[in-house]
């Protein structure tokens, strides 16, 4: 769904208008900037991502229509129209701990050691 869609639902689901939600459900998009594709959802869409969305946003919106709408059922009902149901940080890292790419295991180098003097 597109932010926009998402903001109709939620218009419908709790009242106002789809501008009242935009900034949320846009928030949770735009991370496609990043990857183009479905998996920017990793970034956002999960229970980690609903609560970084109260923490900006706030505990409550207050809509056109004057009501108090606690922004974590909006960060929630947007994860679960994408996702289906509200998955973990865990939930989408799991596949990348079952099969990790041999870049993701190798430990950086150290850094090469500088005779530079840093000042206080």
């Amino acid at each position: 769904m597109t932010p926009y869609h998402h903001a109709v639902s939620s218009a419908l689901k709790f009242g106002g208008f789809p501008d009242d939600y935009m900034e949320i459900h846009n928030w949770f998009d735009e991370t496609k900037a990043f990857t183009g594709n479905w998996t920017h959802r990793a970034l956002r869409h999960h229970s980690a991502g609903v609560e970084w969305a109260v923490q900006k946003f706030g505990n409550t919106i207050r809509n056109s229509e004057e009501k108090k709408v606690p922004v974590k059922f909006i960060a929630e009902q947007h994860v679960e129209e994408d996702c289906g149901f509200i998955p973990t940080v865990q939930d989408w890292l799991q596949p990348v701990l079952e099969s990790p790419k041999k870049w993701m295991l190798r430990v950086a180098k150290k850094s090469v050691e500088s005779n530079l003097e840093i000042s206080e």
